[in-house]
């Protein structure tokens, strides 16, 4: 496994993001302790998570199948650098969420903080995360919390997700005006057929100092080999979600396809030249996979060996094209 800086902090952090969101829904507490191990195994010290994750009447059962491993001991939770987040309601299906338990107050980072430490069966968190931009909770209110966290030692850094550049800098400007740390990291949907991060989310956490860390790498599975298995009757992945939308647009689909041809030349598994790609990108610090099974975390490994060569990157960029610089790209 290689590893890097996370952002502008000391913490090293392996160049692949365990996600464990498919932990509980699609993945049972057994496998998922079993992929867990085999990542450790293998050298990932980063698992990112949130409080949420088991959705519906679940949610906070992923974080009780981490825990349940930790618990087993061998200096589990000493190696990993875990991630989780807050933002969300904890209701169930068809319940109102309660004034004050979502979003970011001060209030509900606080009670948030405490029941992810009780289902994850540790006192702390690595870096811990906004899930969300809460519009209505001014950034000093959320630096006084996170601050008061940190003191207790209970949470060491703070991340952000789904901002965009704007708010990356309001809230390290705001943080930096209160001498806070701010934040450390940025998880945000980028990958070879979404590039628009690019244009200001990925510049902004450069200049800030944000490492940050793509989320749905593969795009739903549209560029793990999504026609490929479409032919051999083995793309349940696609049928639905993300994947099948964007594959039902012509234009998507002949890109797609053009991508795939381009990588069967060269003999490059879709799915590893993916995540192989985000890792030659400036600022990226590691994507997140979130395998069901271990042979999807094996295939993951291996796109960290992978080297891409300068005329793959090229015909790469050609088929799936940037938006370019911002405002460039869009004031001429």
């Amino acid at each position: 496994m290689k590893y890097t800086q996370l952002g502008r902090t000391g913490l090293k952090v392996s160049r692949l993001v365990l996600g464990t969101m498919n932990f509980g829904p699609q993945t049972d507490e057994a496998d998922s302790h079993t992929i867990m191990d085999a990542a450790l195994g293998a050298g990932v010290n980063f698992f990112d998570t949130a409080n949420a994750y088991g959705w519906g009447n679940n949610k906070g059962r992923t974080e009780e199948i981490i825990g349940s491993w930790f618990a087993q001991g061998g200096g589990r939770r000493d190696k990993v650098v875990l991630g989780t987040k807050v933002y969300a309601n904890m209701a169930g299906d068809g319940e109102a969420p309660w004034p004050n338990h979502d979003k970011l107050s001060a209030v509900n980072i606080r009670r948030s903080v405490e029941a992810s430490l009780r289902r994850l069966g540790t006192d702390y968190i690595d870096v811990y995360q906004f899930h969300h931009i809460d519009r209505s909770t001014p950034f000093e209110e959320i630096w006084q919390a996170v601050d008061v966290l940190v003191r207790q030692g209970k949470i060491l850094y703070a991340g952000s997700s789904n901002f965009a550049g704007w708010h990356i800098a309001q809230a390290n400007e705001t943080a930096r005006r209160l001498g806070s740390y701010g934040l450390v990291s940025e998880q945000c949907l980028y990958n070879l057929a979404e590039r628009r991060a690019e244009m200001e989310v990925v510049p902004a956490a450069r200049q800030y100092g944000l490492g940050v860390i793509p989320w749905s790498p593969l795009h739903g599975g549209l560029l793990g080999g999504a026609l490929r298995k479409e032919r051999e009757g083995g793309g349940s992945r696609t049928a639905s979600g993300r994947a099948a939308e964007e594959l039902a647009k012509p234009e998507v689909r002949a890109r797609v396809q053009a991508y795939e041809d381009l990588l069967g030349k060269h003999g490059i598994e879709p799915g590893e030249a993916a995540l192989a790609w985000l890792l030659t990108r400036p600022g990226v610090t590691g994507p997140i996979v979130g395998p069901r099974t271990a042979d999807q975390l094996a295939s993951a490994l291996r796109a960290v060996e992978l080297e891409l060569s300068g005329e793959v990157l090229g015909s790469l960029d050609e088929i799936f094209p940037g938006p370019g610089a911002s405002p460039e790209a869009f004031a001429w």
